[in-house]
Formats: C-alpha cells, structure tokens, sequence
C-alpha cells in the first residue's frame, strides 16, 4: 500500500452504503483502491460497507474512485465507509453517536493519508415529517461545520446527493422535495459544497434503493462534481504517485 492515501469518507445512511444487487452490474475492482475496515486498509471490493451485512450491495464509493483514477492514474484512493442505513440525521449531529463514531474512524484512518472529501447521501429518514424536512438544510450546514472543524478540513469539498425522485411513489417519505430543495439551495452558503443530481436514476423496484446501474452512475456523478469543485478553486484534487 502506498504510503499516501487520497481520503475520501463515505457517509449518510443506505443509499450511500449501498443496497444495489450484486449481481446487476460487473464487479469493480483497481489496485489502487482500498478500503479502511477494522482500523486497517484492504483492497477494496463491494460491498464497502457492513452496516447490514444481509443487504449491504453495491454503493456508489468504487464507481466514484474508478472514475477519479481515469485522469489520476498514479493515484491512490482509500475510503472510509461509515454509512448506516435507515439513520436519521439526528445520529450524525456533533456529539450523537454516529457522528462521534466516524470521527474516531477517519483519524485513524487519517494516519495514512490526506482527507480529500467527504461524501454524502442521507435525507430519507428525516423526509417522513415535515418538521424534520424543514428544518434539514440548517442541521446538516451545523454538521458539515463541526465536521470540518474537528478534522481540520475546512478546505475541501463536501458532497451531497439528492434523494432518488422515485420516492415520489413511496407514501412514508412525502417531504423528500423538501430535503432535495435545500440540498440544492446549500450551495449559496456553504463554501465547496456541491449537490449532486439524481434526475434520471431508478430504485430497485422498493421505491427506495436505488439499483446497481444508479449507483454506478451517481458515483461518477459525485466524481464530476468533486472535479468541478476542486478546478474551480484551483484545489489538488489528487496527490499522485510516481511508479
């Protein structure tokens, strides 16, 4: 393993750990991809993350590194997966368990590289009701803030992903515009924060999921918008390796 990983953390609840079946799209794998797990790096392969070990598939984490490696090629990418699935956005508040257990995680993990982004995908949970949707853009600028803080991170991207436009057909999640509008409207406050679009992508028949093909495709959409990012503020997007 290289002695200089790009870090990228993987956050949010299923939609970024990832329920896309296996077998749907062909396996991704690149030497210079790892995954941080057990407070040690490996070879990444799907699925990245163990939330849920009986539903836990294919993510948009591999498809995102894969994409960066096409015009990085000496790169190398570790990420840190600390998604949950079926979280609220209460669990990731500084000082809430989630939040303080990922915090743990990306220092050690921060041990062998440089933060070069954090990734994510959360939303549906705090979409049931309208006082949670309402009120989601100030709560998740509080965490972004205390996240950047505690990991002396205040430079680099923060990624945001709408949720899946098919929840328009699933009667639990009736404020999910609500969310995606000021997932969007971030952008005019937060500096590098991009939101990511979903227009266009599928679930996986659960008005929920998004499926395999999705999850590749947002993941190379996160890729662009990092990219997009980092040119525009004449940031390094990635450290490279001579070989």
């Amino acid at each position: 393993m290289p002695k200089l990983l790009n870090i990228f953390l993987l956050i949010g609840q299923s939609n970024m750990a990832g329920r896309g079946d296996i077998g749907q799209v062909e396996p991704l794998r690149h030497r210079n991809i790892y995954m941080f797990r057990e407070d040690r790096w490996l070879p990444a392969k799907e699925p990245l993350h163990t939330d849920k070990p009986d539903t836990a598939g294919i993510g948009l984490g591999m498809s995102f590194a894969v994409e960066l490696l096409k015009e990085y090629q000496t790169a190398s990418i570790g990420l840190v997966p600390c998604a949950v699935g079926g979280t609220p956005l209460s669990r990731w508040m500084p000082g809430a368990d989630l939040y303080e257990n990922t915090l743990a995680i990306t220092q050690k993990a921060l041990d062998s590289g440089e933060l070069k982004a954090m990734l994510w995908h959360q939303g549906e949970a705090d979409s049931t009701e309208e006082r949670n949707s309402s009120t989601y853009g100030q709560r998740l600028a509080t965490m972004i803030a205390a996240l950047r803080e505690e990991l002396d991170a205040g430079s680099i991207p923060f990624l945001a992903g709408e949720l899946g436009r098919f929840l328009v057909g699933h009667e639990n999640y009736r404020y999910f515009t609500t969310v995606n509008n000021q997932l969007r409207n971030l952008v005019k406050t937060i500096p590098l924060y991009g939101c990511v679009s979903s227009a266009g992508l599928s679930d996986k028949g659960d008005k929920l999921h998004f499926d395999s093909v999705s999850l590749r495709e947002l993941g190379r959409r996160y890729a662009a918008r990092y990219l997009k990012i980092t040119y525009a503020n004449r940031l390094k997007p990635l450290i490279e390796h001579s070989e």
